[in-house]
Formats: structure tokens, sequence, C-alpha cells
């Protein structure tokens, strides 16, 4: 929902292992994204879904709203791209502007919203 990745939509997908509710779900980007968060692969730094943080009653609504708050919002302490991380800390100007490029160039294109 924010800039600069509201300008396109990034697909993912959950996976769901035959043990959960007693096993995490694993959330992979399928999108490429300019996120200090978000591996090279997709994978997600998602403390969330970590055996050790995991909880059975955690419902995948809660899952997938963990997700897009880190993708909404990068945070320096959930990392999995140290380069980018240190952009962001360090210049955020240039971190912002790269991932507005990147988003251009490689998310999907936002559907339009349901008529009314």
């Amino acid at each position: 929902n924010n800039p600069p990745y509201n300008a396109g939509a990034f697909r993912f997908e959950l996976t769901f292992s035959p043990q959960y509710p007693l096993s995490p779900p694993r959330a992979t980007l399928c999108t490429s994204i300019y996120h200090p968060g978000v591996d090279t692969t997709g994978r997600v730094c998602q403390p969330l879904t970590s055996p050790q943080h995991w909880v059975a009653t955690t419902s995948a609504i809660q899952v997938l709203q963990d997700l897009l708050l880190l993708l909404d919002k990068p945070d320096t302490e959930r990392v999995l791209r140290q380069d980018l991380s240190r952009e962001l800390q360090q210049q955020p100007e240039v971190f912002w502007r790269r991932a507005e490029e990147h988003t251009r160039c490689h998310a999907e294109p936002r559907p339009d919203p349901p008529a009314s």
C-alpha cells in the first residue's frame, strides 16, 4: 500500500506442510522485489513463521498481515540482504529510488479495484 511498492503487484506463495498448524507455513515472494527483508530467491525474513517463534494458533490471515506489514515498511531488524539494509540506513533516498525503479521493472500490474 505504500510507495514505492504500491506501484505494482507482488505475487507470493504460502506453502503449508502436512504438519500444519503444528509447523509454520513458508512464505515465498515469486515477484522480484528490492527489499532488505527478502532475499534474491524470494525467501522472506518472517520471524512469526520461524520454528522457534511459531505458535499453532497463529492463523494464515495473521501470517499474511505480517508479510504485508514487512513489505510495506522495510525493517532494518528483519533483514536477509545486508547490502540493502545498509543502503536504507545510510542512503535512504538512493534506496527508495532504486526500489521504485525495480518495482516499475519487475512488479506485475496492479489489478483494477472492483466496480461498486
